[in-house]
């Protein structure tokens, strides 16, 4: 039954002590709020209390370098390692009053020369001095290309004397077929008998070619072998006094020698134009084999002397 003031009196208290439904939902959700993110940072705190303190973050990308190159033909050779390189500027290259090649940078000037052997004939020496011309480096003697025999250059002695009684320095040069050391030594001994004892001006310089259009016991020859051929010779000049040196052209010094083992003696470099653009360091430059000089009839190979 109801009556007013008992009636009253639940009603009130039920409406005050009993919390509405709508409050008490939002509370709800709150605390599970509160609760999913003390996990998370719990969870993360846990992780960077076990993760290891030294252990490495992966590197960012770097691209590398391009290892340096130069160009040889149609090739991209890489530099040899501790190989002096080609010290001479340019633009010191110029045409003389004679049109020829002449060099002249940072107090340093060349000398100008030429190489000749019994192909030049019957040389006025006292003509070619007065033509501009400060040395020559004379042909001594050759190895023969198919049954390898010695031989001495036909016009050697009487260079030798007409040059030096001209004033002109003087250096020799031995057109090599060598396939062995062993035979590089012998072509080194053929020419310091020769010379026995003669004084020289400039080197004693190993001239090894390959033969075109003809089959030689030099064909097929490796460029290990040409290498220590050139070595023993030059070892060989050298203990007798003399400076040795080796000529050479581009496509041997770039492809077959390894002038690394080289660096000892003197380099006679053939490159034909009015500037060498070989890369490394030579000291002696052959720059043209159609050269003209005042007192030998037809072409002179022409050379410069740093």
């Amino acid at each position: 039954m109801y009556d007013g003031q008992t009636g009253v009196e639940l009603k009130e208290r039920t409406t005050a002590g009993t919390p509405g439904p709508v409050r008490g939902g939002g509370l709800s959700v709150l605390a599970l709020v509160i609760s999913v993110l003390s996990l998370v940072m719990a969870g993360a705190a846990l992780f960077l209390v076990l993760r290891e303190p030294g252990e490495p973050e992966a590197p960012p990308d770097v691209p590398s370098e391009e290892p340096v190159t130069f160009p040889f033909g149609d090739m991209l050779l890489t530099p040899l390692e501790g190989m002096p390189l080609n010290p001479y500027q340019r633009e010191g290259f110029f045409r003389d009053e004679r049109g020829r090649v002449a060099y002249e940078a940072e107090g340093r000037q060349a000398k100008a020369g030429i190489d000749v052997s019994k192909y030049q004939g019957d040389i006025d020496w006292t003509a070619v001095a007065g033509d501009g011309v400060d040395f020559a480096m004379l042909r001594l003697g050759y190895r023969g290309y198919s049954e390898g025999g010695l031989f001495l250059d036909q016009t050697f002695a009487q260079n030798l004397q007409g040059a030096l009684e001209a004033g002109l320095e003087v250096g020799v040069y031995f057109f090599s077929q060598a396939i062995t050391p062993e035979e590089a030594e012998e072509e080194a001994d053929y020419v310091l008998s020769v010379l026995d004892g003669q004084a020289l001006a400039l080197p004693i310089a190993f001239d090894w070619e390959p033969i075109h259009g003809s089959e030689a016991r030099t064909d097929g020859l490796d460029g290990e072998t040409l290498t220590r051929c050139a070595a023993a010779f030059c070892k060989r000049v050298e203990d007798a006094g003399y400076r040795p040196a080796v000529y050479f052209n581009q496509t041997q010094g770039y492809l077959h020698y390894d002038l690394r083992q080289l660096t000892d003696y003197e380099l006679w470099l053939a490159e034909y134009g009015a500037a060498p653009d070989f890369y490394y360091h030579f000291d002696l430059w052959q720059y043209s084999q159609s050269g003209s000089v005042a007192g030998i009839q037809g072409d002179v190979d022409l050379d410069l002397w740093f």
